[in-house]
Formats: C-alpha cells, structure tokens, sequence
C-alpha cells in the first residue's frame, strides 16, 4: 500500500470528522420525523431527499463497474440501507438519541476487528487498549438505561442499534474495495441510489405506504436536513476520507457522533443521561483522543494465494 501524503490524510481525517459529526445529529433529526411517521416511512424519505441532492452526479457521471463490481455494490447497499438502517432507527425507536448516538462508541472496535481480519490493517497496543475502554464505556451506556418507556432509554434499543453498527461493517469494508479502482463520489451516488430502490420495493411491504398528507413542515425540514446533511454528504465525506486513511482508524473517528448525538439529545430534546453513561460517554471519548493522537495502524500485504 502506498503512503499517503501527510497534507492529504489529515484532510482525511477531517473529512471522516466531519462526516462523522453529521451523522450524529441523524438520530436527532430521526426522532423529530418519528413522532409522525413509522421508522420504514422515515429510512425511505431521509434517502429519498438524499437520491435528489445526488442527481446530478447520476446524470454526469457513468458508473464504470464492471459485473462483478455490480454485484459488490449491490450487496453493500443492501447491508448498508435497507438492513442497517431500518433496524438502527428501529432500535432509535425504543430508546434516546443520547443513548443511541453514545451506543456507535462501539463502532471503532467493530471496523477494527473487520478490517484486521478482511483489510489487513494491524492495530498497535494503545489502538487495542483505547479499543477496550470505548466497549466498556457503550456497555455502561447500554446498562445505564431504564425501562424503555416513552422518552425513556432501552437496553433492547441499544442494543438494535449495536446490531445495525455490525452490519454496517460490511458496507464499509466492501465500499473501501469498491474504491480502489473507482471514485468514491461514484461509489456514493450508485450505492445510494441503488440502496433507495430497495427501499422502495421493501418498506410498502413490511411498513407500508410512507404518508403524504399529515405531515408537518417540521417533520419535512428534517427529513430534509437528515437525506442531505446526514446521508448524502456524510456518506461523500466518509468514502472520501477512508480512500485517505486506514480503516481502523477512520473507524475511531466515528465517535464525533456519540458526541454531537448526545448535546442535541440532552440539550434540545431534554433528555438525561444516569451516571454511568456519563462515565461511559467519557470512555468513548477519551478513547477516540488516544487512537487519535497516539496509536498506529499497520497495513501488511495479503498472503499469497
């Protein structure tokens, strides 16, 4: 693997930041659309909103995939939309967007571990221990819950929202190798686009007709705000940066969503967190900071066939 200039990966990095950040105020905006509508009405209108922005570079750009490319895309946008969307605002659904935003905490330990095993990366000692103390910091989150009523954290929501994180490995893992020989802003816009198709045959089936009338421009506003800020440009953003960085590291970068999904829970819609979330929350943050700031990945060759 060839080094990456150290002007582009810190602009990797910031991409993977960004797009990380934007991503943490989904389930804030996912909330506002779920108090109107069912969580299949609400996945298909935040990548509808997202297909429209996209557009143009459908039209302007030709896809260049070969069979076997089709096939990975297609798969990756199954996992990626349909399966881990659906099932991450269903586990929204049942608890907070603090919770849920503090429960990606156990994202970096889950792309860390995938891209060891399918990537090739290798993590140093501190990436491992600060690794830990992220999965630690989600389970105080996640035991840290009450009963799962209404506004109230579940650990049965969480924990959804933890199965989505896994099957969200393999759309990154298959997006990164889809990038190495095609643009990442071609690789987002199919896989979007593609991933919304399916929505559309899946959700009237299993949710539903999504609903027109009854819906106020608030709910509208963000499912807006959730297709392009949190979709479309996030998802442009992460494919970017991940063509610039490691996957194991990117990965860890993904805690500025616990972050900014717990302010906007806490400070918007008034949600708490008990003490041992704080704790946790705590964890998870510090974790990020060392991976960031102290930790290396090694990328080794693949063994020969």
């Amino acid at each position: 693997m060839n080094a990456v200039p150290t002007q582009r990966r810190t602009l990797g990095f910031a991409a993977c930041i960004v797009a990380s950040g934007l991503w943490g105020c989904g389930f804030f905006f996912g909330k506002i659309a779920l108090a109107e509508m069912n969580v299949g009405a609400m996945v298909f209108y935040r990548f509808f909103f997202a297909v429209l922005v996209l557009l143009p570079v459908l039209i302007t750009h030709k896809p260049g995939l070969n069979s076997r490319e089709w096939r990975i895309l297609l798969l990756a946008s199954f996992l990626g939309v349909p399966v881990q969307f659906l099932l991450q605002f269903y586990g929204l659904s049942l608890t907070t967007v603090s919770h849920a935003s503090l429960m990606v905490g156990t994202m970096p330990v889950i792309l860390a571990v995938g891209a060891g095993i399918f990537a090739h990366e290798r993590m140093d000692a501190i990436g491992w221990v600060a690794l830990a103390g992220s999965t630690i910091g989600a389970a105080l989150i996640a035991l840290g819950g009450h009963g799962g009523g209404k506004g109230e954290a579940s650990l049965a929501g969480d924990l959804w929202v933890v199965l989505s994180l896994l099957i969200a490995l393999g759309w990154i893992l298959m997006n990164k190798q889809l990038m190495e020989k095609h643009s990442p802003v071609v690789v987002t816009a199919y896989g979007i686009f593609a991933g919304t198709a399916m929505l559309v045959v899946v959700v009237p089936v299993f949710f539903g007709w999504p609903p027109v009338a009854h819906v106020s421009a608030k709910a509208w506003w963000a499912l807006a705000a959730s297709g392009v800020l949190c979709t479309a440009t996030t998802t442009l953003l992460w494919n970017w940066g991940m063509t610039q960085v490691p996957a194991s590291q990117a990965g860890v970068l993904l805690n500025m969503e616990p972050l900014m999904g717990s302010i906007l829970g806490i400070v918007v819609l008034g949600e708490t967190l008990g003490p041992s979330a704080w704790v946790g929350g705590g964890l998870i943050l510090a974790a990020a900071i060392t991976l960031t700031m102290h930790s290396k990945t090694h990328v080794r060759e693949p063994a020969p066939l």
